[in-house]
């Protein structure tokens, strides 16, 4: 058997540990796969995370980074070190020495992936980053090698846990999203500093690289529309209920005649279908493509043994390519680099869906009324219509309402028309929604 192939790590941490814990436990079975052995010969770490028990006798560790980059018998560099400054200098600092580098790191590839790749297609050298997008779930690896023969039509996803764990818990528990974050930190689901889960950052990262694999367009990251969970209410997903849906925060792009759709945000997905199952911090990614019609990919979506699992497929998928003409390895984004096509980003305001409406208004004659007039004048027709009982001790009425598909910029047009109504109070809370 050939020697083994030395890996460095970048971060010792929770992943990197258990990088290191698994790439020693299971040696064996991972060469027999690769065809060699792949071994971790050192790591820059300013403090080492012993969750997942690793022989750190066996690694040279330093706290400088360019001991690792720069060092002439590392093969492949593991960057685990987040963020997108030092990280992106590191990789392309690699890519430049020859070095293979694999990543768990959306945002550096979401962010400056375009210049990664071309700079390690020039060097003839390969970036892994299936650890990315789901965790454990080879996602990437299914729609860039095993949907190959397909043409995508679509991908949507529930791709950040901590947001679908607090939507699950609120629904399950009626409890409000303050106090639903503050038990999602307490279990570690949530960061103290949660905003890129609740806001939708970390799921348009991920949503960014996959509309790449899936479409053959570069990574456009600043493209993508975002929409968070915070304003999503125990009532909002009782109603939702009620009406045979289950509000999920999903990561969706579309192929359309006007170009392509990506999009993070609340939606409504009637209740039998698999995704809206999907609780608690799992993620599962839903591909409608021609050939094979719908695949599901469901699994853990974080964590150092599924992100591990994810890193040490690159780490092999590297290995067995070490003596792969540069030329014929597989593209990093699915399509080879000079067929990229830069296809439009459709606007939000272009796209057109089923929305959910909740209005909070005065119990008043003729209000209702009112809604429907504007709703019909701005030609949208009604699906269902829900009028609630007055809150206890008050003369406030819910009304709901789910509408056919429309333009979005005709519901917000008569949204405006409708917050101006005399009784009606507040603004109108309003859900996208997917049939998928």
């Amino acid at each position: 058997m050939l020697n083994p192939v030395k890996v460095g790590i970048l971060g010792l941490g929770t992943v990197g540990g258990g990088t290191a814990h698994v790439l020693q436990h299971n040696a064996l079975e991972i060469a027999r796969r690769a065809g060699r052995g792949i071994v971790v010969t050192h790591a820059c770490t300013r403090s080492q995370n012993k969750t997942h028990p690793y022989n750190a006798d066996e690694i040279v560790l330093t706290n400088e980074l360019s001991d690792i980059v720069n060092h002439p018998d590392i093969d492949i560099v593991v960057e685990l070190f987040g963020g997108t400054t030092v990280a992106r200098d590191a990789t392309l600092q690699a890519i430049a020495n020859g070095k293979h580098v694999v990543t768990a790191n959306k945002a550096l590839i979401a962010t400056h992936g375009n210049e990664i790749f071309a700079a390690a297609q020039e060097k003839g050298v390969m970036v892994g980053f299936e650890a990315a997008v789901g965790g454990g779930i080879p996602i990437i690896k299914a729609i860039r090698e095993g949907l190959a023969a397909n043409k995508i039509n679509s991908v949507a996803g529930i791709i950040n846990g901590t947001s679908n764990f607090i939507l699950s818990e609120m629904r399950d528990k009626g409890s409000d999203f303050a106090e639903v974050l503050a038990e999602a930190q307490r279990l570690g689901y949530a960061e103290k500093d949660p905003t890129f889960d609740i806001e939708g950052v970390d799921a348009a990262h991920k949503l960014t690289i996959i509309a790449s694999l899936a479409f053959g367009i570069p990574l456009q990251f600043k493209s993508v529309y975002r929409e968070g969970i915070t304003n999503i209410s125990p009532e909002d997903l009782q109603y939702a209920e009620e009406l045979g849906y289950r509000i999920k925060h999903l990561g969706i792009t579309k192929r359309t005649d006007q170009g392509i759709e990506l999009r993070v945000h609340p939606t409504l997905l009637p209740n039998k279908r698999l995704l809206a199952n999907v609780e608690g911090v799992m993620n599962a990614v839903l591909v409608e493509s021609d050939a094979l019609g719908q695949s599901l990919y469901y699994g853990a979506g974080a964590g150092a043994l599924p992100t591990s699992s994810a890193i040490i497929a690159d780490l092999v998928d590297v290995t067995r390519a070490l003596t792969t003409d540069s030329g014929n390895r597989v593209p990093h984004l699915a399509f080879q680099a000079n067929a990229l096509s830069d296809l439009p980003i459709v606007p939000i305001e272009e796209i057109k869906a089923p929305f959910y409406l909740r209005l909070s208004a005065l119990d008043k004659l003729g209000l209702l009324a009112d809604v429907t007039h504007i709703l019909s004048d701005n030609h949208i027709s009604i699906e269902a219509i829900i009028q609630k009982k007055p809150i206890s001790g008050t003369e406030q009425v819910s009304i709901v309402i789910l509408t056919h598909q429309v333009v979005e910029k005709q519901i917000n047009k008569a949204i405006q028309a409708i917050e101006k109504l005399d009784g009606i109070t507040g603004q109108v809370t309003r859900i996208r929604l997917e049939m998928l």
